[in-house]
């Protein structure tokens, strides 16, 4: 793995490398590669990106999503490297890309790259790749600048991360690969926790079968040597080598403890559904690897988030933050970590910017994955468009109801008014009658 930078002080200066707007001129790290494609004359690295990202995406979809930016402030305490200041991260939608997201909020706390104007309220995909591009053709040494456009626009939709259980920073390329070589070119660290205990029963196996993909593979193969009966036992009924467990008759001693380790590869697999061990959380914790107050990029549960392992001033112990994107707290500005202290988010809370317990406004969310918080989200959001629009219908249908009425009370009000000028009229002829009548008769008085 490349040179790696740390938050607490990087052995080369990053922050200066690239301008307040990310445009510096493309000097290729101070190295000319062979390799370089050219670009027309005054144009930049990022304004080639942008065009051929504007092409992809005519040829796409129309629709471009915008991810919120929220104001926090970095670094928790004073560092001699980096100067306290506010800084705008980039919040997640559902199933955005995640690992994309994860390393520029890590660029941007490191102040390798700026999101312009400072009152910027969202960004697009495009705008944080010609940023992000412009940093890594400005920044690292004898890059490629073909394998940086190469690799970019793959993150658009998510990375294929093979992790292996031996190991908090051990990662083998899925796909092409590319994906890996990111992280190298950005001096950013990968980890996960996803990490088999030495002292447990399924080390062994996992051992050989190292990662997520291997050990899948076992479990596929001794299905098929099973006809099938593999993937339907009971969780609970997994047994280990040491179990008298009569051997099918179809099966070769080989063929048997193939079956048998991967029960043994399932029934780990099913005990860490978070895809985190205790074993794990320690080792993340306590090794050298990553180091105090830095920031890297963590893997757990098919999603990468901003891992901080921050050092207490006064006591120098060590504790784990995750950095808090989920776009349901984008208005949470109480909300910016979460402490990283158990497998499963139970005992999991929420920290303001300079790690003061916070109180978030719209509740508690703590111990919920990313991913169940967007998703209750998007949920709400559903439940209050479907009330919006019942509320419509019925505006709708009041106003319809309301304008029948009217004009049924004006149809009744001419009825009665005609019916009214009917009996006047008729009350009118009545009395004319009379009249003529008196009129005759004193008529013919006098003639008498």
């Amino acid at each position: 793995m490349t040179e790696v930078y740390t938050s607490a002080g990087s052995s080369r200066n990053v922050s200066s490398a690239v301008a307040p707007g990310g445009n510096t001129p493309p000097t290729n790290g101070g190295h000319n590669s062979p390799a370089s494609p050219q670009f027309p004359q005054g144009q930049q690295p990022s304004q080639q990106f942008q065009q051929d990202q504007t092409q992809q995406n005519q040829q796409g979809s129309t629709n471009v999503v915008e991810w919120g930016l929220k104001e926090i402030i970095w670094p928790p305490e004073e560092w001699e490297t980096q100067p306290r200041r506010r800084v705008r991260i980039v919040t997640q939608n559902t199933n955005g890309p995640c690992s994309f997201i994860a390393i520029c909020n890590i660029l941007i706390l490191r102040g390798a790259i700026a999101i312009l104007p400072p009152d910027r309220r969202s960004v697009t995909y495009e705008y944080l790749a010609s940023l992000v591009g412009d940093y890594l053709v400005n920044t690292a040494l004898n890059v490629d600048l073909d394998v940086v456009f190469s690799i970019l626009p793959k993150t658009q939709f998510g990375m294929d991360l093979n992790p292996l259980f031996t190991g908090i920073s051990s990662f083998r390329p899925g796909g092409e690969g590319g994906e890996l070589k990111l992280f190298d070119l950005a001096g950013i660290k990968l980890v996960h926790g996803w990490i088999a205990d030495p002292d447990s029963s399924e080390h062994a196996v996992l051992s050989k079968t190292e990662d997520y993909d291997t050990s899948m593979d076992a479990i596929v193969a001794a299905d098929i040597a099973m006809s099938g009966q593999l993937v339907v036992l009971e969780s609970n009924d997994i047994p280990t080598l040491g179990d008298a467990l009569s051997k099918p008759a179809q099966l070769s001693e080989e063929e048997h403890k193939k079956v048998v380790d991967a029960m043994l590869i399932r029934h780990w697999l099913d005990s860490n559904p978070t895809q985190l061990t205790y074993y794990g959380l320690f080792q993340l914790n306590d090794s050298s690897f990553i180091e105090p107050n830095e920031l890297v990029c963590f893997f757990r549960g098919s999603h990468l988030s901003v891992l901080y392992k921050r050092k207490d001033p006064e006591s120098d112990a060590t504790t784990l933050y995750t950095l808090v994107t989920d776009r349901v707290f984008l208005k949470e500005t109480s909300v910016v970590w979460e402490s990283l202290v158990d497998v499963d988010g139970q005992s999991s809370s929420f920290y303001e910017w300079n790690f003061v317990k916070s109180t978030p406004v719209g509740g508690n969310f703590a111990g919920q994955t990313g991913e169940d918080v967007a998703r209750a989200y998007d949920r709400a959001e559903e439940r209050e468009a479907l009330s919006a629009d019942m509320r419509l219908a019925h505006q709708l249908q009041w106003e319809e109801d309301q304008h029948e009425r009217r004009l049924y009370e004006e149809h009744r009000r001419r009825k009665e008014a005609a019916a009214q000028a009917r009996e006047e009229a008729q009350d009118n002829d009545g009395q004319r009658k009379d009249q003529k009548k008196k009129k005759k008769e004193k008529g013919d008085c006098i003639i008498m």
